[in-house]
């Protein structure tokens, strides 16, 4: 059985069509939202609106992807120096509850934030984790 791939993929800096054309090429069905508030995104193309057919889900959907959100895996120590090492705790104590519903998503599919580079965010924690615990592969679009 071939190993599940996860592609990982923040927003910030590219425009909706380059966005796109990455996941395009890549094969994504579902984009996997895992920001903390996903309503409260700065820019409206990447809001998750009130409304199924509007905003980030909306444009997601004409383009045959499925849009998820998964509030549970949002960052809440964001804002803090060593946020990093508290998520990776917080995963590591709670990190089988947290993931049950995204591991249960259609593959390929993509983790999305706003932080452009995998590197400043917590997707990078939660995908390393995933390949950790559940042997999928990763890459970072």
């Amino acid at each position: 059985m071939q190993p599940v791939k996860v592609f990982t993929i923040g927003y910030g800096g590219r425009t909706r069509v380059e966005f796109l054309n990455l996941l395009r090429n890549h094969g994504v069905r579902t984009v996997a939202d895992i920001r903390l508030n996903p309503q409260n995104a700065y820019m409206g193309t990447w809001v998750k609106a009130k409304t199924a057919g509007k905003g980030i889900e909306g444009w997601l959907t004409k383009e045959g992807i499925v849009y998820a959100s998964f509030p549970e895996l949002g960052n809440p120590f964001l804002e803090l120096k060593d946020w990093r090492e508290r998520y990776e705790a917080l995963l590591a104590q709670r990190g089988e509850e947290m993931t049950a519903r995204l591991r249960a998503a259609d593959p390929p599919y993509c983790l999305l934030c706003a932080e452009r580079f995998a590197a400043n965010c917590h997707r990078q924690v939660v995908a390393r984790y995933l390949a950790e615990r559940h042997g999928v592969v990763v890459e970072d679009l």
